[in-house]
């Protein structure tokens, strides 16, 4: 039984900005611009548009219409919902993995949103200017090595996401994201006006932009599979948490169509941006991988005239991304707490965040002192929260999501709540949520979980 009414976004375009700034984060402008270098540049971006289409979509407007239907956060909602379809109480399970993703995701993820404000400073002391390839490296991989630092910058990104949660939904969360956002689009703009004027613009549209079969390969289609499932914060419980703030009067097929459309541009001209400056860049290159953003663009950034400026706003960008994904991690639990225990807003924010702090330790050192423990399957604390969350536990809670409302939900209570919606998007919408969303969704979940089982059980 809940305890409290639930609350509605006071404004109409609340969730858009709120939905979109969980989706845009590290995903968008550290992970995206890698791999679509790492996979063939335009073929991955042609397989990405597609997937985010065909299952990005049609779960995040499930997971919407859930959260709006039993106005509460995902563990309320999920029992409630199961007790409406007439389902089995095991679904109510999908809530409590939701928000423990979160709380697992949110324990690293400040470790890694905390190396951002480092280099936020360092961009702003001018520590880029004459940079190469190896001084980039070595200025990363000390910090690295220092876990006071890391630890320092993870405890101070906890206490930032504390602060926004603690003030409530409409002061806190709703507020926020109303300043942020638009200031995170502007920092954008930016950026890419800089790109356009003195970077390798036209080659880095030739990379993002032109197909070629040759380039398309399975193993490509699966990460592009993979990050247009995560980029738009699916099966953690956020989507789910917001929506149940969600005006019972505004569409959801339209709405999520322009959340997925401002996160996906988003990462497309964060990615034409950085790879313009990669390719203005002499000895650098788009296919950098995982360094691409701390190793590499403090190297292009360093040989441009400007480059302290650029740094700057690239990387007070990059914390405002993700700092509107860490509140969205933080939030289903906080209103579960909030809702179901009455307990308020401040103590349930501190509470969890002191717990994704104490647990983020383990990641904090996995890059430094406990480098070579291994946790699970030869990895280290970081890479094992990092596997179970993403690799498990996201992609289960997708695929899980798209079966309940797929199949468990009877068609009026579905219709009930998409009665603004166009007739099309219904006929269109239910079959791909039924059949195509969880066969994709699988099949990413065996390929990420069978190479492991083989290492284990073969090798």
């Amino acid at each position: 039984m809940r305890l409290k009414q639930h609350v509605i976004w006071g404004q109409r375009g609340s969730f858009i900005l709120a939905a979109t700034g969980s989706a845009v984060g590290l995903g968008n402008i550290w992970k995206f611009p890698y791999i679509t270098g790492e996979n063939g540049g335009g073929a991955f971006v042609l397989m990405y548009l597609l997937f985010v289409a065909t299952i990005g979509i049609p779960i995040m407007m499930a997971e919407i219409l859930m959260g709006r239907r039993a106005r509460a956060n995902p563990i309320i909602a999920t029992q409630e919902l199961c007790e409406q379809a007439g389902a089995h109480k095991a679904w109510s399970g999908l809530g409590w993995m939701g928000v423990l993703a979160g709380l697992m995701i949110l324990s690293f993820y400040t470790v890694i949103a905390g190396w951002t404000l480092e280099y936020s400073l360092l961009a702003i002391e001018g520590k880029f200017t004459g940079l190469d390839g190896d001084a980039s490296n070595a200025l990363f991989n000390s910090l690295l090595a220092d876990s006071g630092k890391v630890l320092q910058w993870h405890t101070v990104f906890t206490l930032m996401t504390i602060a926004i949660l603690a003030l409530g939904v409409t002061r806190g969360l709703e507020a926020s994201v109303r300043w942020m956002m638009p200031l995170l689009f502007l920092l954008l703009f930016v950026l890419l006006g800089y790109a356009i004027k003195e970077g390798d613009f036209e080659t880095s549209l030739r990379f993002m932009f032109s197909f070629k079969l040759e380039d398309m390969s399975w193993e490509g289609a699966l990460v592009a599979m993979g990050h247009s499932f995560f980029t738009l914060s699916l099966g953690m419980g956020a989507i789910m948490a917001y929506g149940s703030y969600m005006p019972s009067n505004q569409s959801v097929g339209s709405t999520v169509l322009i959340v997925a459309t401002l996160d996906t541009l988003v990462a497309l001209i964060v990615g034409v941006a950085i790879f313009a400056f990669v390719f203005a860049t002499p000895g650098i290159s788009p296919g950098a991988g995982p360094g691409l953003m701390f190793v590499t663009l403090p190297v292009a950034f360093g040989n441009m005239g400007v480059g302290a400026i650029i740094g700057t706003v690239f990387f007070v960008m990059v914390v405002l991304a993700a700092w509107t994904s860490t509140i969205s991690l933080l939030e289903p639990g906080v209103a579960y707490l909030n809702e179901r225990f009455g307990v308020s807003r401040i103590i349930a924010s501190l509470l969890l965040g002191f717990i994704a702090w104490a647990l983020g330790l383990g990641s904090v050192y996995s890059f430094n002192d406990w480098a070579d423990v291994q946790i699970l399957w030869g990895k280290n604390f970081f890479d094992s929260m990092d596997f179970v969350a993403t690799n498990i536990m996201l992609p289960l809670g997708g695929m899980l999501i798209a079966l309940f409302v797929g199949w468990k939900l009877r068609d009026e209570i579905i219709l009930h709540d998409l009665k603004f919606e166009a007739a099309w998007i219904f006929r269109l919408w239910r079959p791909v949520l039924k059949y195509l969303s969880p066969i994709a969704v699988l099949l990413f979940l065996i390929n990420g979980i069978f190479p492991v089982m083989r290492k284990v059980f073969v090798e």
